[in-house]
């Protein structure tokens, strides 16, 4: 399989990881790096084990006819106008999650990768996790039967401790709770329940304990979902709360249930009172050092070696997984149930 040369925008703590997982993987490697701060090309090198060119403008790395694929690792409200950019440019695009902060940015971003006919990958990397492939594989295989219910959650705890604190406690760099991190867990429901999601009901709220009191939105959300085919799911997104990270996974089949990594079925052989226990690593940790990114970004390289959209992560899910998001967001602030429709209109 061939090498693509992919250049990063944006040099931060989710590039590090990002350029960790590209290197050691299969398929690309970085040979460039655009940040606006100053960066010492040798050290770059001897950091990341190669050459790596050094910009200062996205528009110079765009420019530069040896990058094939972008990898926009940059502050979530510059992601829309560099996707664009990037897709413009005929670069093949990496973009970290959230997609973008709005839904009409939502749309640019989608009308100019369809329009350049690049490929694209969304760092919803849990979906290449340990856990989520296992889930996947048992549910694909009927272990449980039809899932009716399901619920995916995301803890975590962004205080002053965290990295992105900083930027993070504002509308304009974080956005809500879901976009802000709980866009990870939304969009695992998804994978696990499949289908597609008719109308949510959303509502927010926010602790009062002071290290969380900065924020401008409410960093606890839960989100009811309904599908078109009547099946039920729920998702809250806690970044409030003072606890270990958690990553709950409860499903509810015909035939059984999966909870977290565990599973019971009802069938002979098997007692439907009693958890099995599966080898599957779970999701337990914030830190984007422990992402499973190589996963999804050799299964990148590999589609984009044959000319095939990215599996599990690409455009299609990134942008319905936002559309949900978007409208669950409109349904706390509007009191309401919000049809999905409303923001595809």
């Amino acid at each position: 399989m061939r090498t693509f040369n992919v250049g990063i925008i944006g040099y931060g703590w989710a590039a590090t990881a990002h350029i960790e997982a590209i290197n050691h993987g299969h398929g690309g490697r970085v040979t460039a790096v655009c940040s606006s701060r100053e960066l010492d090309p040798q050290a770059l090198a001897g950091k990341h084990g190669g050459p790596v060119k050094v910009y200062r403008r996205p528009a110079d790395l765009l420019a530069d006819p040896a990058i094939e694929v972008v990898d926009i690792t940059t502050y979530p409200w510059e992601h829309a106008d560099l996707a664009v950019a990037a897709a413009q440019a005929g670069k093949h695009i990496i973009l970290e999650k959230p997609m973008v902060l709005a839904l009409p940015d939502l749309r640019r971003v989608e009308a100019a990768v369809r329009a350049a006919g690049v490929q694209f990958c969304i760092c919803f990397e849990c979906r290449w996790s340990s856990q989520f492939l296992g889930i996947k594989a048992l549910l694909d295989r009927g272990e449980i039967g039809r899932v009716h219910y399901g619920e995916v959650d995301y803890f975590h705890g962004s205080g002053p401790w965290y990295g992105q604190y900083r930027w993070n406690v504002t509308r304009r760099g974080g956005g809500s709770s879901l976009l802000s991190a709980g866009c990870h867990a939304l969009d695992a429901l998804r994978l696990c329940m499949g289908g597609e999601v008719e109308e949510v009901m959303s509502y927010a709220t926010q602790s009062t304990h002071p290290d969380f009191a900065k924020y401008e939105y409410p960093t606890t959300s839960v989100t009811l979902l309904r599908f078109t085919d009547g099946r039920v799911g729920k998702c809250a997104s806690v970044i409030d709360c003072l606890q270990p990270y958690y990553f709950h996974t409860h499903l509810v089949g015909s035939g059984g249930s999966i909870l977290d990594q565990k599973f019971a079925v009802h069938r002979p052989g098997f007692d439907r009172n009693r958890w099995q226990e599966t080898d599957m690593k779970p999701i337990d940790s914030g830190d984007v050092a422990d992402h499973p990114y190589r996963s999804q970004f050799d299964a990148f390289f590999a589609a984009l070696a044959v000319g095939r959209p990215m599996p599990l992560s690409g455009l299609d899910e990134a942008v319905a997984t936002h559309e949900v998001i978007f409208a669950a967001d409109r349904s706390i602030a509007e009191r309401r149930p919000v049809k999905v429709a409303e923001v595809r209109a």
